[in-house]
């Protein structure tokens, strides 16, 4: 292919400025813009015309002619002028038929973006952008009508040159994978708006009181608009681990608002103890993000003394949470206080040792938690076992099983929905006074 002939037809057809002219060939020659190209394509071609002209051929000035017009070229039109030819007549509607002349725009877009960020701390950005359906429509029809593979596309190009643009004037860097803001243009509409990507910290948590839920809960009869049977509040208990461990990084980061991942979850009246649970709060549309965790974790624990206790807190991102959730059925280990209808002898304890160490346990979902659970059956791995009587009806068992084991179940049998359990073993009813989250064991990374 003859690039200057190829440019020159193109030309011919459709006017064009020198970033759309130059986008066709973007793939041909490096460390260029398309800007520069589209214009050495034409400085090209209108010497190409002046030298045919000279020779007195009329091909030349037909040349020039059309990179006046469709190439918006000043040197095509000052060499006509030179040559004593009359310019083409100029239409003040005149304009790039592929971006309409909005890459005249980058700077005053910048400033818009400049101003939308301002307020915002971040590291890292990235930019998107937005064009009318009408316009990508008329670039797929323009590129099966010139037939080039060199180019690329309208919206590619807009995001880089704004993206250059925005590092230069902020000196921050772009991120194509986890940006802390993604600057959204529109060139056309000459908008802008911003996508500020969440903020995650992760750490983790003990629970030292019961009667606590992990998240925030609200209200059965009102669904947290406020009533009689919650006082108002719109919740059934006045506090949780979620509100208390949040309220300090929402304020610091002035974000909008939290969610707080955990892998898995203790029963409202368990303790979560030992070196804690791993969670992640994740602050939507913060505006701070250097943020000192450890004022944050002192401030967290100070205001939560006795109740809920954080711990390592560090900044993560999103593939933590989904780390979190894939690990709910790490291994964990309980410490659950039983106590049972009749006295317990020791060769009872022995059999609980012996019969529920290293053993898979079948369990429908506890009657408990139908009303938010799938009726399913689940089979969980129990590692190990160790009772210590208490007292002649009670003793304390420590568990280490696979997470996801619905711990008071294995002990009550849960009417039959546990098997094996404690109980029918035993022949003895047992039931769970008592239950605590010893350990949870999985990487937190």
């Amino acid at each position: 292919m003859d690039v200057l002939e190829k440019a020159f037809e193109i030309l011919s057809k459709y006017p064009l400025c020198d970033h759309c002219l130059g986008r066709q060939f973007a793939l041909l020659g490096y460390c260029m813009e398309n800007n520069v190209r589209g214009q050495a394509l034409k400085v090209s071609l209108t010497m190409q015309a002046n030298d045919l002209a000279k020779e007195k051929n009329i091909d030349g000035i037909r040349r020039l002619k059309v990179l006046a017009a469709n190439g918006f070229s000043m040197e095509a039109q000052e060499t006509l002028k030179h040559l004593k030819k009359r310019l083409p007549k100029k239409d003040a509607e005149d304009k790039c038929c592929l971006c309409e002349g909005k890459f005249d725009l980058v700077d005053s877009l910048t400033e818009k973006a400049l101003e939308a960020i301002t307020g915002y701390e971040y590291t890292t950005f990235l930019v998107g952008i937005e064009l009318p359906t009408k316009v990508e429509e008329r670039e797929d029809e323009f590129k099966a009508a010139v037939n080039i593979g060199y180019g690329e596309s309208i919206k590619h190009e807009f995001g880089r040159v704004l993206g250059k643009s925005l590092a230069k004037r902020t000196g921050k860097e772009a991120d194509y994978l986890i940006p802390d803001i993604v600057v959204v243009f529109n060139p056309f509409l000459e908008k802008v708006r911003l996508q500020v990507n969440p903020l995650f910290v992760a750490g983790r948590y003990r629970k030292l009181v019961r009667d606590i839920p992990q998240s925030k809960w609200f209200c059965s009869s009102c669904r947290g608009r406020g009533c009689e049977k919650c006082g108002g509040t719109g919740k059934m208990y006045p506090e949780s681990v979620e509100e208390l461990s949040s309220k300090q990084l929402l304020e610091a980061s002035q974000g909008e608002d939290t969610f707080f991942h955990a892998s898995g979850r203790e029963d409202i009246d368990a303790r979560m103890l030992g070196s804690g649970r791993p969670f992640v709060i994740e602050v939507s549309k913060p505006k701070k993000r250097f943020i000192d965790l450890k004022q944050i974790e002192a401030e967290v624990n100070a205001g939560a003394v006795g109740k809920v206790e954080v711990s390592g807190l560090h900044f993560a991102t999103k593939d933590i949470v989904r780390h979190l959730k894939k690990g709910e059925g790490a291994q964990k280990e309980y410490q659950l206080l039983a106590e049972f209808e009749n006295e317990l002898s020791d060769q009872d304890l022995h059999t609980i040792e012996d019969k529920f160490s290293e053993i898979c346990i079948r369990q429908q979902t506890p009657l408990r938690v139908m009303h938010r659970r799938a009726d399913l059956i689940r089979e969980k791995y129990i590692y190990q076992v160790k009772v210590k009587k208490v007292s002649l009806k009670r003793a304390l068992l420590e568990i280490r099983c696979q997470g996801g084991l619905y711990v008071k179940e294995l002990v009550s049998g849960d009417e039959g929905r546990t098997v094996p359990n404690v109980s029918d073993l035993l022949k003895n009813r047992a039931k769970a006074l008592k239950l605590d989250v010893l350990n949870v064991i999985m990487d937190d990374n």
